[in-house]
Order: structure tokens, then sequence, then C-alpha cells
């Protein structure tokens, strides 16, 4: 599959880095350097119905080539990147017959990619690693899903004796500030279901995800002479800490795991006058999630009249756990898993915890759990995709593709489990 190595490395050295304080969409002009080139490959491809429309959502298909009605599955990927770290002059570059030790990323730097903080590399000893320069992320998340899906196409492009119905295929802006399917148009597209290609290891198979929840405290405070300010100082900042100081201190990113939920400061400004906390708040279990947010109300509003300080409180939901859309339709699950056997990996059904197009895209109708696209550490310069991982979630891709051709088209809906 030397097709979907260069695909990638095409993909990846054009920077996407999407930014959360625009209000365009997209929200940089640069993804539309990688959005246009996509639209001409697949064109190129012999792709039909490629269209690309003024936000740069893209859309094709490729065509049935048996006459049985079937369902209209869609996969999905996104062509932005994360503003958590530069995603300028990536320079990618393959680690041949990877021999389980350090890979010196940027010698003059020191930054090493290694085992010893990273013990997964272990499992990958052997194959073709493609790594960064130490400088910039890397953009397997999810330039990675993009080059799969369009080697998946090109594959049965080739491979006419492989039955499969319509297939669509859609790439959004955006995603990696959670706007990505904001403006996708799920009756256009014309899918019964979906997978978004945007998973991490090899064989991660996901329909559950977060609740997810944006908060933002503002106290105001009263500034006063520090040497003459008791009973009249009221300061913004420790207004903030006290009531931050109340949240579960062991209920925090760092400190949980699976379906733990948290709240995660992530950035907190101000002075005396005038002081602002940032946090988003995560939960899998919908309950605790609205708990969570009544948690953070109270505690603002006790520590307010306390201190005789004014704290304005913020919550704005983000996305829910696509769980519920999920079950009812749930072999759209099984059929991923199946297809992962057949290929011979072993699906690892886990909560994602995080965000992903899949959650919003169902409440919009699309039920859409999420596959692996094969990379580690996104968002940062230890970011790395094996090439092998790469080719077998092609191989997945192209594996659904046949098994839900040989399935009667009612067959996939199921009652809640």
């Amino acid at each position: 599959m030397s097709d979907l190595l260069e695909r990638f490395l095409r993909y990846v050295r054009i920077d996407t880095q999407s930014n959360p304080d625009s209000a365009s969409t997209p929200s940089t002009e640069k993804q539309w350097e990688l959005a246009r080139l996509l639209v001409r490959e697949m064109e190129e491809m012999g792709l039909e119905d490629v269209r690309i429309d003024e936000k740069a959502y893209i859309t094709a298909t490729l065509p049935s080539n048996v006459p049985d009605r079937l369902p209209v599955i869609g996969f999905i990927a996104h062509f932005d990147t994360s503003p958590d770290f530069s995603g300028t002059n990536v320079r990618p570059r393959l680690v041949p017959d990877y021999d389980g030790g350090d890979i010196v990323l940027n010698a003059e730097s020191g930054v090493v990619l290694s085992p010893e903080y990273f013990p997964e590399l272990r499992r990958y000893t052997g194959q073709t690693l493609v790594v960064t320069d130490g400088n910039t992320l890397l953009g397997a998340d999810d330039k990675a899903g993009i080059a799969e899906i369009l080697t998946a196409a090109e594959y049965l492009f080739q491979h006419p004796e492989i039955p499969h119905g319509t297939i669509r295929i859609g790439f959004t802006p955006d995603e990696e500030i959670g706007r990505g399917a904001h403006h996708f148009d799920v009756g256009a597209f014309g899918a019964d279901w979906a997978y978004t290609i945007d998973g991490s290891q090899v064989g991660e198979l996901e329909f559950e995800n977060f609740n997810a929840a944006r908060a933002v405290l503002t106290a105001f405070g009263t500034s006063v002479h520090p040497g003459y300010a008791k009973n009249k100082m009221v300061n913004a900042i420790t207004t903030l800490q006290e009531i931050l100081s109340g949240l579960p201190p062991g209920e925090v990113p760092e400190k949980t795991s699976g379906r733990e939920g948290f709240f995660h400061l992530h950035q907190f400004q101000g002075g005396i006058e005038e002081a602002r906390a940032e946090l988003i708040i995560r939960d899998h279990d919908r309950e605790t999630f609205e708990k969570r947010k009544s948690l953070l109300r109270v505690l603002a509003e006790e520590t307010a009249q306390k201190r005789q300080a004014r704290v304005e409180v913020q919550i704005e939901d983000q996305y829910y756990n696509m769980r519920e859309k999920i079950l009812p339709v749930y072999p759209i699950v099984e059929v991923a898993e199946q297809a992962m056997r057949s290929v011979g990996v072993e699906p690892l059904i886990q909560p994602i915890r995080g965000g992903t197009d899949g959650s919003q895209l169902s409440y919009k109708g699309l039920p859409c759990p999420n596959i692996f696209a094969g990379g580690h550490n996104f968002h940062g310069k230890f970011e790395y995709v094996p090439v092998e991982s790469m080719e077998k979630a092609v191989e997945v891709i192209v594996k659904i593709c046949e098994l839900t051709a040989s399935k009667p088209p009612d067959s996939w809906k199921n009652q809640p489990k």
C-alpha cells in the first residue's frame, strides 16, 4: 500500500491548524489548501458527486457495485490539526524496522521519543514508524484517517469483485476545536450510518464518549490599598481559588481513567478587581454530568455570598454521550467488530475519554461509532503512527463495506441493550 504512505506524507506537510478564537468556518484560511487538494485527488480517482461547500466541508460517493438495495454507509475524517501545538513545517521521518529503543527526534533540542515514557512503543518493534522532527505535531490526527479512507476507496475501485453498497465519504474542518460537525449536512450526506476513522491504536472501536460542557467563572472584586484593606478589599483571585478548592481534588484528568469524569481547569487569569477561570466538565454518565454542573454553580453562589463578591457562571454544553444513539442500531458496531477480527485485529471496545464528531453527528441523526486510525500521542511533538496500523485500518474499512453488502438492509436495527 505504497499509495497510503505517500498520501499521508503529502497531507501532513500541509499546515491545517485550526483556531478556536476565530469565528469563521473554516477557522483558518490555510485549511483550504488541503481541502482543495483532496477534492482534486478524489475527482482524479473517479469518485462521483465530489463536492466542497463554502465552509470547506467535502463529500463524495463511491457508487454501489451490486444491484441489491443496501444501506448507504459513510466514512468520515477531519483535516484540521490541533491548535495545542505547531503544525507549521511538519517534517515527517520514517523509522523502518523499529528496534524497540529510544528514537532521537531532535538531537539539537534533546527531544527523544522513548519507550521508558511511552511504553506502548514496544508493541511496534519491527514495524515502520512515522515520527516528527521534534518541532511540530505530526498530524496523524486525523490525516491518517483521510489517507486510509481514500486508499480503501481506491482499493475497492481496483477490486470490483468485492461487493459493496453505496459508500459516502466526508471530510470536515475544525474538528479539533469542537466544530467539525456543526455545519455537516446529515440529510444531504444521505447515509444510514457512518464511522469516523479518528481513533488511536489498532483495534479501537468506540461508541461511548463523555458528556461535555465548558464553564467560565468570572469573579469581580474591590481593590483597596493592602495596608488599609481589612473588611474592605474583595480579592477576585482568591474568590475563584476558594470556589475551585471546593471541587473534588481527585477528579481531575491526571487522576482519572476509564469512565471516570473530571473537572479540568485549563486557564486562569486576572487581578484583584476581576479574575476569570475556564474549565471543562466531563462525565460519561448523564446524571453525574448534571450534578457536576450543579456543584460548580452552588460553590460559586455560596462563595460569592460569603465573601460579598459578585461571581458570574457561564456553563455551555458541548456534546453528549453517543451511546444512547448507537445502542438502538448496535449491529453497526458488531459489523465493525467482525471486520476487525476478519483481518486479524482484536477489537478494543472502550469509551472515548474525549469527544468526537461522531457524537454530534449521532445526535443529528447519523449514528457514527469511531474506529482507529493508528496514531499515538496526538497534539504534540511525540506523535507517531505505525505504517502497519494504517494498513490495518484500510483493511477494516474495506471489510466493513464487504460485510455490509452481505446482510439484508432491514437487519441493522436492534433492541436497546
